[in-house]
């Protein structure tokens, strides 16, 4: 398959305003996704909501004069969290979704993410497709007349939403609740919800102006939520990230409790065969999925690896540390608001706390080394780097695990061992980064 041009691992995502993300090539992208859209569909119908950026009117204006230049029947959504979008999406029927975001990036990046009508990202295939539409502009018909589409907004989508996760909602009477919302899209959604479920909630970070998003709050900068939560006595707090599609949570002595524990709770209560996360996950986390009989699986980083292999396993609940979580037996997408619902759920139904999770899965300590080398890929296919990796995982004999990697977007090899003896994992580290050093120089 070729390489995709414009469309990354989470769509396309520049800083608003710059090329691609102008006005100009916006709407041109509205006209080749409706070109795409129609090759199934006579009147086909999309959905587009946004998170809170001072850029994202400008975008959603764009890419509804691209749609509707083409035919396309444009519906309006205002800002909700990307997950609603899905939801949406899958709930009125629409042959597309749209979200306008770039999730925890700050306010002058933006995105535009396509979803199908069942509320998965697009393929990458059909990715190509959009792309390879954008380059036959010029030989297109005129659209003109009745055959033009037209714009609607939906008044009713927050509203859905959130009964939509009301009905998976536990109830939280009587427990007190810190939430920082972000300035991002589920600054409305996220207290409402929980309001509704009979919590007490504190919100903070509630009042976008366009260029706030993120900035020193939400699930990335979780400093002031654990501040809230120690001197005003909450049961815990909760935060998410600017388009909603992650949620990390503060115990009640402020200690942060991340996606490795909230997959270990919800694995326990729900019983499922198997759990799918990332080579970043932390071993404590196989150990104690272990104990409960319980099989993990691992994949690249990047939540659209975790996607594909619960799907093709045909598992349900998979996810990542940043506490992008996935339980595709209730939405397609990754649900900050809805995770934070089903980990409380898990919590009441196996009578434990956050506090208690956090104290049970400790997490073993980590060592990470990056090694300048020439040629990456040739290093880390070595055959002598190779050998001392099987000489240090039979050293650590199952107590701890090595991960060699080429880094992404630089010539570093990342050397990372972790178990339970510090030391130990210290000293395995150095040795391999060692032996990767010294094969780099050999083949310079």
């Amino acid at each position: 398959m070729s390489e995709r041009k414009y469309f990354g691992t989470d769509g396309v995502r520049a800083v608003a305003g710059e090329f691609p993300l102008t006005a100009g090539w916006v709407m041109q992208l509205g006209a080749a996704a409706a070109e795409v859209l129609k090759r199934e569909h006579d009147r086909p119908s999309v959905v587009i909501g946004k998170d809170t950026r001072q850029s994202g009117d400008m975008l959603e204006a764009a890419l509804a004069a691209g749609l509707t230049s083409r035919g396309v029947t444009v519906i309006h959504l205002g800002v909700l969290p990307t997950p609603g979008v899905s939801y949406l999406t899958r709930h009125l029927g629409a042959n597309a979704g749209v979200v306008i975001s770039a999730s925890h990036n700050p306010y002058e990046d933006n995105g535009i993410k396509f979803f199908g009508r069942d509320g998965q990202k697009l393929s990458d295939a059909t990715e190509l497709e959009i792309e390879a539409a954008l380059e036959d502009a010029a030989q297109r018909a005129p659209v003109t007349g009745v055959k033009l589409g037209s714009v609607t907004n939906y008044t009713e989508a927050e509203r859905l939403y959130v009964q939509f996760l009301l009905e998976q909602a536990p109830d939280l009477s009587g427990l007190k609740v810190a939430m920082d919302c972000a300035n991002g899209a589920a600054y409305r959604v996220g207290p409402k919800v929980f309001q509704a479920a009979g919590a007490d909630v504190f919100a903070v970070y509630t009042t976008p102006d366009g260029r706030n998003i993120n900035r020193g709050c939400g699930s990335t900068h979780l400093e002031h939520l654990q501040r809230i939560v120690r001197e005003g006595d909450y049961d815990l707090g909760v935060a998410f990230d600017g388009d909603a599609d992650r949620a990390l949570f503060v115990d009640s002595r402020g200690n942060v409790v991340h996606g490795d524990h909230m997959l270990l709770l919800n694995a326990r209560a729900r019983g499922d065969r198997a759990v799918v996360t990332t080579l970043m996950a932390n071993m404590a986390l196989e150990v104690k999925l272990r104990e409960a009989g319980i099989p993990l699986e691992r994949t690249a980083v990047g939540d659209r690896y975790v996607h594909e292999r619960l799907q093709q396993q045909a598992l349900t609940l998979g996810g990542e540390q940043s506490g992008h979580i996935l339980f595709l037996d209730k939405s397609p997408t990754g649900d900050g608001v809805l995770t934070a619902l089903l980990t409380l759920r898990a919590m009441q139904q196996l009578g434990t706390t956050l506090d208690a999770l956090f104290d049970e899965l400790v997490m073993f300590p980590q060592t990470l080394v990056n090694v300048r080398v020439g040629d990456k890929k040739a290093i880390a296919r070595d055959e002598a780097v190779q050998l001392a990796v099987r000489q240090a995982e039979a050293r650590l004999r199952g107590r701890g695990r090595v991960n060699l990697r080429p880094s992404g977007t630089e010539n570093l090899i990342r050397v990372m061992v972790e178990g339970p003896d510090e030391a130990e994992i210290h000293e395995v580290a150095q040795h391999l980064a060692q032996v990767v050093e010294e094969r780099g120089r050999v083949g310079a």
